[in-house]
């Protein structure tokens, strides 16, 4: 009962529909309208020009051609006796329809009594008004007749609906039943009907989601680990031993990762903190520990530029210590992968820090105990599998600087244990924002030139590598070029893209690092980790192009030291929202305000990157608009499996869950 053939439809729309990922009568149902069109009486305000008026045509119709284009004007009267001048461009197709004294419905915008109208109905408003859906459709299928589709696809499977919702929350949250939800989110009579359909099926969404996290966490506690015992007095003198003192997170997230260490239940913890809040110190204290105990580690960054840098951090960090490090990443010669495959195998590699290097299959470890991934987001799944299935039994620690409030933290991660880093280390200045309204560097042209004569370094950040046709924004390539013209003697100026191969990047970088370049002209390929502590100044071209937390992860590039950083976000934009975003980084330094403000501005997707950080894609829901109907749900979730594993209760949901979690194994891990 479920072919999408029981439509009858000709097999060029069965294909439509199928490259739509519609193959079946539930697809169909479940490919909801992304707006509603509402038809009903609206003349225009002071703030909104658009209206919906019946009129009778009073005047001839007259067209005008140029070229392949047509305009169609008119004079209509409505029922107030008012008259309008209409005019519809490449509608000349209706012109034998609008005889004098035809009765029309207008939609369109208003401005002094000219109406330029989007579409004209050949009916009056009372046969056409009500509340329409409008789907995302590919060509050759009209929103009519993907009604219709839908409508013959309802009453086909009519009854197949089972309620997913317990009757005690539908009851609890007045909700309305499934077979009603679908019906209405399809063909709602008024927009109540649409409230009450994603009333439901937010819900719905939201609560299968934690029910998934939940039973993701429970199957973790089960897993057993290994109980990783340790000296802890030798811990402490590492810590003692420091330049610096911890802060307060810092020594709670360390306390949280010793005792997940300790248990015999394997660990599986996401630890986010701001750029620059030292989550490098918790997870170098934390290899430390899972050495003591007589574990392999494993680190695994996103970029060689950045396994690399964290190599040489934790090369200073355990100087005084007899742990062995190796860093493996792919610009390695033959000879010294192999010299380093062997060190890992044999034991005499302690700590093995690298790219997606590290879970290839030549790469055999002597006993993996512990593994650490930074900036999650940009591993996929089944990356971080294959590395966490490198050794028996290991402990996990996802990192990531992109930090979001706690309890959206352990709503949308809610089958990892989640350890937070707010406070930041004494003694850093925050970085000095500035919005230029400007395409071009001329207004800090003196201020950069000042900069550079006493020793500093400048990052300049470009959206583009190269020029494009399609979008008016500078190009890293444009503005080295430029800017090697102009102080060709008295500074270097590098380039730095991802396109570049990864030995051209190091060599660049390494020459930042060591101060033969003084400006750094690059794409946000150094928007992680890269740190260069006499680099102070940064100079961001179009930077309303860029994201919110992207933005505050670029500049959390400089101020890695004691000195005063300046970051001048530069934009010609007219648009109001890209200005008060930029200005809102001009006062605003805590990455836990920021991200959420972008999170609201434009999704978990874009912000966390959903396509691999395992977040789902819902269908109506969205996480921060939702938000309130997440955190009820993930309440009724963590009820839900009480009431499943004392009493047995609602065996049918966690049974179909579970079922979904075996099937979709990858997600699960």
């Amino acid at each position: 009962m479920t072919d999408i053939k029981l439509l009858k439809t000709t097999s060029r729309r069965l294909e439509i529909l199928a490259s739509m990922n519609i193959t079946t009568l539930e697809d169909l149902i479940y490919q909801y309208p992304y707006r509603y069109e509402v038809i009903e009486e609206k003349y225009p305000t002071d703030e909104d020009e658009h209206l919906i008026i019946e009129a009778t045509v009073i005047s001839p119709v007259k067209i005008f051609f140029k070229g392949k284009m047509s305009r169609m004007s008119f004079e209509v009267e409505d029922k107030y006796l008012q008259h309008f001048q209409v005019s519809i461009f490449n509608r000349h197709f209706l012109r034998q329809h609008l005889k004098l004294g035809t009765t029309i419905t207008i939609i369109g915008k208003c401005v002094n009594h000219r109406i330029t109208a989007s579409d004209i109905k050949i009916k009056p408003l009372q046969d056409i008004s009500g509340i329409y859906p409008v789907y995302s459709l590919k060509e050759g299928i009209t929103q009519k007749s993907f009604r219709q589709y839908v409508k013959k696809a309802l009453s086909l499977l009519n009854h197949e609906f089972d309620d997913f919702i317990p009757e005690k929350y539908r009851i609890q949250h007045h909700l309305i039943r499934k077979e009603s939800a679908l019906y209405c989110i399809h063909f709602p009579e008024n927009k109540k009907d649409v409230q009450e359909a994603l009333k439901y099926l937010k819900y719905e969404e939201f609560l299968k989601f934690q029910l998934t996290m939940q039973l993701m966490k429970q199957q973790r506690t089960q897993e057993m680990g290994i109980a990783k015992d340790f000296d802890v007095t030798q811990l402490q003198s590492l810590i003692l031993s420091l330049p610096f003192a911890l802060t307060k997170d810092q020594q709670t997230a360390i306390k949280e990762i010793v005792e997940d260490l300790k248990s015999p239940q394997m660990m599986y913890r996401f630890l986010q903190g701001d750029v620059g809040s030292g989550k490098t110190v918790v997870s170098s204290v934390a290899l430390y520990a899972n050495y003591l105990a007589g574990y392999q580690g494993a680190l695994m960054a996103p970029t060689e530029i950045l396994a690399t840098q964290h190599y040489q951090t934790l090369s200073r960090f355990f100087e005084n210590t007899d742990v062995r490090i190796e860093l493996l990443t792919g610009s390695l010669s033959l000879k010294e992968k192999e010299r380093v495959y062997q060190a890992i195998q044999s034991g005499e590699a302690d700590i093995v820090v690298g790219t997606h290097a590290l879970f290839q299959k030549k790469v055999v470890y002597h006993n993996l105990g512990f593994v650490i991934t930074d900036e999650q987001h940009r591993f996929g799944v089944m990356q971080r599998k294959a590395l966490k299935n490198k050794g028996q039994q290991v402990d996990f620690l996802i990192m990531s600087a992109t930090p979001i409030p706690r309890t959206l933290a352990i709503s949308m991660y809610g089958d990892m244990d989640v350890s937070t880093i707010k406070t930041m280390p004494q003694g850093r200045l925050p970085v000095k924002t500035q919005y230029i309204h400007s395409s071009s560097m001329k207004p800090i042209l003196k201020h950069l030139k000042s900069y550079l004569a006493q020793g500093g370094q400048c990052y300049v950040i470009c959206p583009l590598v190269e020029d494009s046709e399609n979008l008016e924004a500078k190009s890293a390539s444009q503005i080295a070029k430029a800017m090697q013209k102009y102080f060709q003697t008295q500074y270097n100026v590098g380039l730095l893209h991802g396109q570049m191969k990864e030995d051209e990047k190091e060599k660049v970088m390494n020459s930042f690092l060591n101060n033969t370049i003084q400006i750094l002209v690059s794409t946000t390929v150094v928007e992680v980790g890269v740190d260069v502590k006499n680099a102070n100044m940064m100079v961001i071209y179009n930077a309303e192009r860029f994201g919110m937390s992207q933005l505050h992860q670029l500049r959390g590039r400089i101020g890695r030291g004691q000195e005063q950083a300046y970051c001048y976000l530069m934009s010609s934009s007219s648009s109001k929202e890209a200005i008060e975003r930029l200005k809102y980084l001009e006062k605003s330094h805590d990455g836990f305000e920021i991200s959420l403000y972008d999170l609201k501005l434009r999704g978990p997707g874009e912000v966390l990157g959903q396509r691999q950080s395992g977040l789902p894609t819902f269908l109506v829901a969205d996480i921060m608009k939702d938000f309130p109907i997440l955190s009820i749900a993930r309440k009724d979730a963590d009820e839900i499996i009480h009431d499943y594993i004392q009493n047995h209760e609602y065996q049918g949901i966690v049974c179909k869950i579970q079922e979904k979690l075996q099937v979709n194994n990858e997600y699960v891990d």
